[in-house]
């Protein structure tokens, strides 16, 4: 019979407490559920790369989300480094195309959130330049262009032909994150 008691104790509690953190969140400032929610830093370089590259700024806001968690140092297995997480290769090659000014950010510096960025962005606007939809965009920043191409020679919507489950999974995240960074910064990015 106690046994009985819990059982119907736990979800009560679990309700009560999520409840409770709704109303904690409702009557906390809007500043402190954005910094929390959706963290927002190097406001400047996102918006002046975005701008330089034709790409949305809410969008980088949550690549970066996603690849690193706004965090600076962040390097992966694979090699990628920094806010938003660029190969050193990819970072060169874009130098090579003209892309980025080599001069101005080194791709031996990624590591610096500025130069990340306009490696980032950089890379969002050629990925943008050679696909036609958001998603395509997003997956192939995480996938590759040349398997985005693959997966939607037969004119299929890219989200219902990703065969990396990895990649399936990064695009409803960013998706995600972008609608979140839209709806707490519904007037642009500004740091309040």
């Amino acid at each position: 019979m106690r046994f009985l008691r819990w059982f119907r104790a736990i979800p009560l509690a679990a309700v009560a407490l999520t409840l409770a953190a709704s109303l904690l969140l409702s009557a906390s400032p809007v500043s402190l559920v954005r910094e929390w929610m959706c963290p927002l830093d190097h406001v400047d370089q996102i918006q002046e790369s975005s701008a330089r590259h034709g790409v949305d700024p809410y969008l980088v806001c949550a690549v970066i989300r996603c690849e690193s968690g706004w965090d600076e140092s962040a390097t992966s297995s694979a090699g990628a480094v920094g806010l938003m997480q660029v190969m050193p290769s990819t970072a060169e090659t874009l130098v090579s195309m003209g892309y980025v000014d080599g001069s101005a950010y080194s791709p031996s510096n990624l590591s610096d959130p500025a130069t990340n960025i306009e490696f980032g962005c950089a890379y969002l606007g050629y990925l943008q330049s050679h696909l036609t939809s958001e998603d395509e965009i997003i997956a192939a920043y995480n996938a590759g262009l040349t398997k985005v191409l693959e997966w939607t020679e037969s004119g299929t919507d890219v989200s219902s032909s990703i065969d990396y489950p990895e990649t399936a999974t990064y695009l409803e995240r960013v998706k995600a994150a972008e609608a979140l960074y839209r709806r707490c910064y519904p007037d642009g990015l500004v740091v309040a």
